[in-house]
């Protein structure tokens, strides 16, 4: 059974391998671990404000990954949201699993938005993304606080309030 539990140093070595692994040799995206200071810091970077980082793990395998940075104006940036390719999916809903609990701790936290940014190529993410309520916003519509990758081409935006209007 797949559990989603807080950031764990325990799996600080196989968050690197697996994200890394996506990027590079899945999706050929030309980053490196130094480009991602924050994979070297997790608790120091995700866990403070009201940002953290989970991590999906299955007989301390780990499956996927998420964080969120706190922006310190009421938004968050969602960051390394990763699954690794056998656990993609319905069959076991890791990234589902994964939004699901950052969208519990946001409406916990009192959070205002979840901004994201991703690049093309990653066309089931998007997917995933718009099917779970993230709108796509232009570049300019982005809060000057957001912690802006230089890789990212594409941008999302979850409103709390506009979910609020509609349900």
């Amino acid at each position: 059974m797949v559990s989603i539990i807080e950031y764990n140093n325990a799996y600080q070595s196989s968050i690197i391998n697996l994200i890394l692994h996506i990027q590079q040799n899945e999706f050929g995206v030309e980053v490196t671990l130094q480009d991602q200071p924050d994979l070297m810091a997790i608790n120091d970077f995700y866990r403070k404000g009201k940002g953290n980082f989970w991590i999906a793990v299955e007989n301390e395998k780990l499956l996927g990954t998420v964080g969120l940075i706190d922006m310190q104006d009421g938004n968050l940036a969602l960051r390394k949201m990763f699954v690794e390719a056998n656990s993609r999916g319905k069959e076991k809903s890791v990234a589902l699993l994964l939004l699901q609990t950052v969208l519990a701790w946001c409406k916990q936290k009192g959070v205002k938005n979840i901004y994201l940014g991703t690049v093309e190529i990653l066309k089931a993410a998007h997917r995933f993304y718009e099917k779970n309520g993230f709108v796509k916003i232009e570049a300019a519509n982005l809060p000057v606080s957001f912690p802006r990758m230089a890789v990212d081409t594409l941008f999302y935006q979850y409103s709390f309030v506009q979910q609020q209007h509609n349900k």
